[in-house]
């Protein structure tokens, strides 16, 4: 497995490259699906509509479904917003605290190009 570092930075050069031949406009489904077939070429494993269950003292209290899981290591998820708010980050910092991820990206398809955020915790 890649360590995280080289791993976002490999997701992001898949991220640009879907972004550059796609342009802004189409619905996350349409990012979604292209995303996951360049990362599968670029021979990294990846995963679409993930559930993860979210516990509260100790109980299965939701579940939600990453967008992408990448390496069972990294979140992405996707937006098509024409922009991002606070709302979008803090989504993706309690997706990653309800799966014990350590690292997520953010990413919004935009007019020129896309736009990523990485965020740890």
């Amino acid at each position: 497995m890649l360590v995280e570092r080289e791993l976002t930075y490999r997701i992001r050069g898949c991220i640009f490259e879907v972004s550059r031949r796609l342009g802004a406009g189409f619905l996350e489904k349409v990012y979604e699906r292209a995303l996951l077939r360049e990362l599968t070429v670029q021979g990294i494993e990846a995963r679409t509509q993930v559930p993860l269950a979210v516990h509260y003292k100790g109980e299965v209290v939701g579940e939600y479904y990453v967008d992408i899981l990448v390496e069972d290591r990294v979140l992405v998820e996707l937006k098509a917003q024409d922009s991002l708010s606070p709302v979008h980050e803090a989504q993706l910092i309690n997706y990653l605290r309800a799966s014990g991820r350590r690292v997520g990206l953010l990413v919004n398809f935009v007019h020129p190009r896309a736009i990523v955020k990485r965020m740890t915790i």
